[in-house]
Protein backbone atom coordinates (compact mmCIF):
# COMPACT_ATOMS: atom_id res chain seq x y z
CA UNK A 1 0.00 0.00 0.00
CA UNK A 2 2.78 2.50 0.75
CA UNK A 3 3.93 1.68 -2.78
CA UNK A 4 0.38 2.94 -4.49
CA UNK A 5 0.55 5.88 -2.00
CA UNK A 6 4.00 6.95 -2.79
CA UNK A 7 2.90 6.97 -6.87
CA UNK A 8 -0.45 8.66 -5.99
CA UNK A 9 2.11 11.54 -4.20
CA UNK A 10 4.34 11.72 -7.33
CA UNK A 11 1.57 11.47 -9.75
CA UNK A 12 -0.42 14.74 -7.75
CA UNK A 13 3.42 16.55 -7.20
CA UNK A 14 3.90 16.52 -10.80
CA UNK A 15 0.24 17.54 -11.73
CA UNK A 16 0.90 20.81 -9.59
CA UNK A 17 4.40 21.31 -10.84
CA UNK A 18 2.64 21.35 -14.27
CA UNK A 19 -0.81 23.78 -13.22
CA UNK A 20 1.70 26.15 -11.69
CA UNK A 21 4.26 26.20 -14.69
CA UNK A 22 0.88 26.76 -17.28
CA UNK A 23 -0.16 29.78 -14.76
CA UNK A 24 3.27 31.16 -14.30
CA UNK A 25 3.32 31.09 -18.06
CA UNK A 26 -0.22 32.55 -18.28
CA UNK A 27 1.25 35.06 -16.29
CA UNK A 28 4.14 36.15 -17.91
CA UNK A 29 2.37 35.98 -21.39
CA UNK A 30 -0.02 38.47 -20.40
CA UNK A 31 2.91 41.40 -20.68
CA UNK A 32 2.26 45.27 -20.43
CA UNK A 33 3.93 48.56 -21.90
CA UNK A 34 6.92 47.76 -19.36
CA UNK A 35 7.53 44.01 -20.40
CA UNK A 36 9.54 43.34 -23.12
CA UNK A 37 7.30 40.03 -24.04
CA UNK A 38 5.54 41.45 -26.52
CA UNK A 39 2.15 40.13 -26.91
CA UNK A 40 -0.43 39.80 -29.44
CA UNK A 41 -3.29 41.91 -27.35
CA UNK A 42 -0.45 44.32 -26.64
CA UNK A 43 -0.07 44.74 -30.34
CA UNK A 44 -3.91 45.20 -31.28
CA UNK A 45 -4.86 47.28 -28.06
CA UNK A 46 -1.99 49.54 -28.12
CA UNK A 47 0.86 49.61 -30.43
CA UNK A 48 -1.24 49.70 -33.94
CA UNK A 49 -4.08 51.94 -32.57
CA UNK A 50 -1.08 54.45 -31.95
CA UNK A 51 1.23 53.88 -34.80
CA UNK A 52 -2.65 54.39 -36.92
CA UNK A 53 -2.79 57.40 -35.12
CA UNK A 54 0.43 58.72 -36.23
CA UNK A 55 -0.03 57.86 -39.82
CA UNK A 56 -3.40 59.63 -40.04
CA UNK A 57 -2.24 62.63 -38.66
CA UNK A 58 0.97 62.94 -41.03
CA UNK A 59 -1.29 61.90 -43.76
CA UNK A 60 -3.76 64.82 -43.22
CA UNK A 61 -1.46 67.37 -42.52
CA UNK A 62 0.84 66.38 -46.02
CA UNK A 63 -3.09 66.29 -47.65
CA UNK A 64 -3.90 70.03 -46.53
CA UNK A 65 -0.24 71.32 -47.73
CA UNK A 66 -0.95 69.52 -51.18
CA UNK A 67 -4.44 70.80 -51.13
CA UNK A 68 -2.84 74.63 -49.92
CA UNK A 69 -0.19 74.47 -52.45
CA UNK A 70 -2.73 72.87 -55.87
CA UNK A 71 -5.05 76.36 -54.81
CA UNK A 72 -1.94 78.60 -55.02
CA UNK A 73 -0.32 77.10 -58.40
CA UNK A 74 -4.21 76.95 -59.72
CA UNK A 75 -4.67 80.92 -58.87
CA UNK A 76 -1.49 81.53 -60.28
CA UNK A 77 -2.68 80.02 -63.37
CA UNK A 78 -5.46 81.16 -63.53
CA UNK A 79 -4.41 85.08 -62.93
CA UNK A 80 -1.61 84.87 -65.67
CA UNK A 81 -4.11 83.55 -68.43
CA UNK A 82 -6.36 86.48 -67.34
CA UNK A 83 -3.46 88.79 -67.36
CA UNK A 84 -2.73 88.18 -71.25
CA UNK A 85 1.01 88.76 -71.01
CA UNK A 86 2.69 86.47 -68.48
CA UNK A 87 2.09 82.86 -69.40
CA UNK A 88 -1.17 80.51 -70.75
CA UNK A 89 -2.17 76.99 -70.73
CA UNK A 90 -3.89 77.71 -74.32
CA UNK A 91 -3.34 80.07 -76.93
CA UNK A 92 -4.30 83.85 -76.86
CA UNK A 93 -5.17 85.95 -79.23
CA UNK A 94 -2.31 88.91 -79.23
CA UNK A 95 -2.72 91.98 -81.40
CA UNK A 96 0.11 93.88 -81.73
CA UNK A 97 0.22 97.44 -83.99
CA UNK A 98 3.32 98.58 -86.05
CA UNK A 99 6.71 98.99 -84.12
CA UNK A 100 5.79 97.12 -81.08
CA UNK A 101 7.71 94.87 -79.83
CA UNK A 102 6.32 91.59 -78.30
CA UNK A 103 9.08 89.77 -75.92
CA UNK A 104 9.30 85.44 -75.74
CA UNK A 105 10.11 83.82 -72.74
CA UNK A 106 11.44 80.45 -72.84
CA UNK A 107 9.22 77.73 -74.45
CA UNK A 108 6.58 80.42 -75.62
CA UNK A 109 5.66 79.33 -79.08
CA UNK A 110 3.55 82.19 -81.52
CA UNK A 111 2.03 81.44 -84.76
CA UNK A 112 1.84 84.67 -87.33
CA UNK A 113 -1.40 84.70 -88.36
CA UNK A 114 -2.65 88.03 -90.02
CA UNK A 115 0.22 90.95 -90.59
CA UNK A 116 4.01 90.39 -91.07
CA UNK A 117 6.68 90.27 -87.97
CA UNK A 118 10.79 89.79 -88.18
CA UNK A 119 12.26 88.13 -85.10
CA UNK A 120 15.32 89.54 -83.19
CA UNK A 121 17.59 87.77 -81.34
CA UNK A 122 21.65 87.92 -80.04
CA UNK A 123 22.39 84.22 -81.15
CA UNK A 124 21.37 81.15 -83.40
CA UNK A 125 18.56 80.34 -83.88
CA UNK A 126 16.58 82.60 -83.10
CA UNK A 127 13.36 81.03 -82.80
CA UNK A 128 12.64 76.91 -84.16
CA UNK A 129 10.33 76.35 -86.95
CA UNK A 130 8.28 73.32 -85.50
CA UNK A 131 6.00 73.11 -88.60
CA UNK A 132 9.29 73.13 -90.97
CA UNK A 133 11.58 71.41 -88.32
CA UNK A 134 14.06 73.96 -89.15
CA UNK A 135 15.13 77.05 -87.73
CA UNK A 136 14.81 81.23 -87.95
CA UNK A 137 17.49 83.34 -87.55
CA UNK A 138 17.79 87.22 -86.66
CA UNK A 139 15.90 89.33 -88.90
CA UNK A 140 13.90 86.51 -90.50
CA UNK A 141 10.54 87.22 -91.34
CA UNK A 142 7.84 85.26 -89.43
CA UNK A 143 5.58 82.76 -92.40
CA UNK A 144 2.13 82.77 -91.20
CA UNK A 145 0.75 79.52 -89.64
CA UNK A 146 4.26 78.11 -89.18
CA UNK A 147 4.61 77.77 -85.50
CA UNK A 148 7.59 79.01 -84.03
CA UNK A 149 9.36 78.04 -80.29
CA UNK A 150 11.71 80.15 -78.13
CA UNK A 151 14.31 78.38 -76.35
CA UNK A 152 16.55 80.88 -75.93
CA UNK A 153 16.11 84.08 -73.50
CA UNK A 154 16.28 87.43 -75.10
CA UNK A 155 14.02 86.49 -78.54
CA UNK A 156 11.57 89.54 -79.55
CA UNK A 157 9.16 89.83 -82.40
CA UNK A 158 8.56 92.91 -83.99
CA UNK A 159 5.22 93.46 -85.69
CA UNK A 160 5.92 95.19 -89.32
CA UNK A 161 2.23 95.94 -90.43
CA UNK A 162 -0.28 97.99 -89.56
CA UNK A 163 -1.90 95.02 -87.58
CA UNK A 164 -0.53 91.48 -86.68
CA UNK A 165 -2.56 88.90 -84.90
CA UNK A 166 -0.40 85.97 -83.26
CA UNK A 167 -1.47 82.90 -81.39
CA UNK A 168 0.50 82.71 -78.43
CA UNK A 169 0.99 80.03 -75.76
CA UNK A 170 3.29 80.32 -72.93
CA UNK A 171 4.99 83.83 -71.17
CA UNK A 172 5.79 87.00 -72.91
CA UNK A 173 5.87 91.02 -72.32
CA UNK A 174 4.52 93.49 -74.70
CA UNK A 175 5.94 96.69 -75.24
Amino acid sequence: MKQKGTKWMIRLGAGALAAGCLVMGAALAAGDEEDPLVTLSYLNQTAIPQIVEQVESSTAQRQQELEDSFRTQLSQYQQGGESGGTASAGYVLVTLSSGQVMQLEVGCEVLLRVGTATVQADSTPALIDLSSAGTVGAGTSLEKNHLYMSTIEGRTLTATADTVKLLVRGGYTVA
